[in-house]
């Protein structure tokens, strides 16, 4: 029974992970080009190295283009890599998953303007907070 188990739930991982292969080798292309269009000097003209600017920034660029956490890691990489601040791409990981303007009008539809707005607006402030918060931690670690 437990070979079975452990059978079927391997398989569906490897099914899980095929199916995801195509977005993530979709984001990889796009950040292929992304390096190609788009410098380092352009990327440090935005994110100069101040703190509440970056964060700022960060979540703003993350609320808009929303998407799945495996795919921001990736990006947050590659930003970190092209000299942006941590506190810029951990406040554009935690916008990236909980802030969602794109699909704001699916989920005022589904779950009515005000709550919809309530809960995009507080994941904002507190994405801004917690990445803050998050980056001086791991400093002072």
């Amino acid at each position: 029974m437990r070979k079975k188990n452990l059978t079927s739930s391997f398989l569906k991982a490897i099914k899980g992970f095929i199916k995801g292969l195509p977005i993530m080798l979709g984001v990889i292309l796009c950040m292929g080009l992304f390096q190609v269009y788009i410098s380092k000097q352009m990327l440090k003209n935005v994110f100069a190295g101040r703190v509440i600017q970056d964060t700022f920034l960060g979540s703003i660029i993350g609320s808009i283009t929303a998407g799945n956490p495996i795919n921001s890691y990736i990006i947050g990489k590659q930003l970190l890599d092209n000299g942006v601040s941590l506190f810029a791409v951990t406040s554009f990981i935690i916008c990236w998953v909980s802030v969602g303007i794109i699909q704001l009008p699916y989920e005022v539809s589904v779950m009515g303007k005000s709550f919809a707005l309530s809960r995009n607006l507080v994941s904002f402030i507190l994405s801004f907070l917690i990445a803050i918060v998050t980056v001086l931690i791991l400093q002072v670690v």
